[in-house]
C-alpha cells in the first residue's frame, strides 16, 4: 500500500515539466521498493527500451521481495517510468535468482512467483536448487523439495548414510560388516536411483 509521501511525489511528477526533475520524482515515488544489496533479495534493474534507445539508462534496482506480489511489482515498474504513456519495460540486469528465470524483455506472473519462492529458501537450499535446475530443469520448488536428499562430501559418504539409516549391517554380517564395499554400493546407487551434483544429492 502506498504511503502519503509516495502519492505526493507521483502528483508532483505529473506536474513537473523538466524531464530530469520528473524522472527524479518518479524514482522517489517508488523508492520504498529500491533494492538494498545488503539484503541479498532477488532484484532486477528496470529501464525501458525507449530510454535505452535514446541513450538513457535511467531506471532502478527493484526489490522483488519488497514488492511481494506480481501486481505490485508491475505497478512499481510502471510508476518508475510514468513519463511514458505505455512503457516497454526492459530488465537490463538481475541478481540473486537463477539465470534460467531472467529475461530482458519480460517477467511473467508464474516466473515472479517462482522467484519469490526461491527467495524463501535458505542459502544452502538456494545453491542446491540451482544445481537441481541444471540437472532436472525447471520443475518447481515443490519438486525440488521432493527430490533433494541433502549435501554430502562424496557419493560414498551418502552410501554410508543409506546403510546406517536402512540396514543393521552389524546384525546382518557380524564382524564381516567391516568388509562391506561402500564404494561399489555407492556406484550402484548413483548408477540407477540418485544423482550427485557438486556435493548435492537428488533422487530420481
Amino acid at each position: 500500500m502506498q504511503n502519503k509521501e509516495s502519492l505526493e511525489f507521483q502528483a508532483l511528477a505529473k506536474k513537473e515539466e523538466n524531464i530530469i526533475g520528473k524522472l527524479i520524482l518518479q524514482k522517489m515515488s517508488v523508492e520504498d521498493y529500491m533494492a538494498d544489496y545488503k539484503l541479498g533479495h532477488p532484484s532486477v534493474y528496470v529501464g525501458t527500451y525507449r530510454k535505452y534507445n535514446e541513450g538513457s539508462i535511467f531506471g532502478m534496482w527493484v526489490d522483488m521481495v519488497a514488492c511481494g506480489d506480481y501486481d505490485t511489482f508491475m505497478e512499481v515498474c510502471h510508476k518508475l517510468h510514468a513519463d511514458e504513456d505505455d512503457p516497454e519495460l526492459m530488465y537490463q540486469d538481475y541478481e540473486n535468482f537463477p539465470e534460467a528465470w531472467y529475461s530482458e524483455s519480460g517477467i511473467d506472473k508464474d516466473t515472479f512467483g517462482k522467484i519469490i519462492e526461491y527467495a524463501g529458501l535458505d542459502e544452502d537450499d538456494q545453491e542446491a536448487y540451482e544445481e537441481y535446475l541444471d540437472w532436472f530443469g525447471d520443475e518447481g520448488i515443490d519438486s525440488f523439495k521432493e527430490h533433494y536428499m541433502g549435501q554430502w562430501d562424496s557419493e560414498e559418504a551418502f552410501a554410508e548414510h543409506i546403510i546406517d539409516e536402512c540396514y543393521d549391517l552389524d546384525g546382518m554380517m557380524g564382524h564381516l560388516a567391516s568388509y562391506f564395499d561402500y564404494k561399489s554400493f555407492a556406484y550402484d546407487l548413483f548408477h540407477s536411483d540418485y544423482t550427485y551434483a557438486d556435493g548435492y544429492v537428488f533422487n530420481r
